[in-house]
């Protein structure tokens, strides 16, 4: 069976613009250009160049038309997993701690949420060949008769503990990387005894109405991670 007539509209122009017969600000052919080379209905054609849209080859003026978009040559993506990356993989948890807190007023602003509701707060160390490498907090907003599965918990990624409550498609995810000297806590979680900075990654999660659902924070050793990106 052949590919979805939306999907070699996709496809075929993706070609032409990858082998420069479509160069950026071109005029891509117009939606009834397309339903007659096709034979295809305007939904369908729309569904294609929606498509393109979203993979950053083309741009839409109202009035005007589609245009092949200028290549974002220094645009990156991260790809970030807790339990995998680049660098080293997590080969061991262990769970420290699920409990329901009240949160301060700075994590209450972060999930604009009030200070007397409450918060799901979980612990963990992630390890590497038997070294602690990483030390991670997740904070997730409290609903009344909320699951806590600890055994799920202790193994699952930031969006698997929230995707029971929400299609995973539907969050919204913020990422902050930054570094930070650990406090005395950090430093006897992940048997640091020198200067040694830690590689901080944030995670926040939102719902499709763009509410906070929960903050992750994982303190990475230094010498034991970096993350990598890619313009493909």
């Amino acid at each position: 069976m052949g590919s979805p007539v939306y999907m070699q509209i996709f496809e075929d122009i993706k070609k032409k613009i990858n082998n420069t017969e479509l160069k950026p600000g071109d005029i891509v052919p117009s939606e009834a250009a397309l339903c007659r080379d096709y034979g295809a209905s305007r939904m369908t054609v729309r569904k294609g160049l929606a498509l393109l849209v979203n993979e950053g080859y083309i741009y839409s003026i109202p009035g005007k038309g589609n245009f092949v978009s200028k290549p974002e040559s220094n645009k990156y993506t991260i790809y970030f997993d807790e339990m995998e990356n680049p660098i080293n993989r997590v080969d061991q948890t262990r769970l420290l701690e699920v409990t329901i807190i009240m949160p301060d007023e700075k994590l209450a602003g972060e999930l604009c949420t009030t200070r007397n509701k409450n918060v799901i707060m979980i612990r963990r160390l992630f390890y590497t060949e038997g070294v602690p490498v990483a030390y991670d907090v997740k904070y997730l907003l409290y609903h009344k008769g909320m699951p806590i599965v600890e055994k799920e918990i202790e193994h699952a990624t930031f969006t698997e503990m929230i995707s029971n409550n929400m299609p995973i498609f539907a969050l919204k995810k913020e990422i902050m990387i930054y570094a930070q000297i650990p406090d005395e806590e950090i430093k006897r979680h992940l048997n640091i005894y020198h200067n040694l900075s830690l590689l901080v990654v944030e995670q926040k999660l939102f719902d499709k109405e763009e509410k906070p659902m929960g903050l992750g924070i994982t303190y990475f050793r230094g010498d034991y991670i970096r993350l990598q990106g890619t313009n493909a």
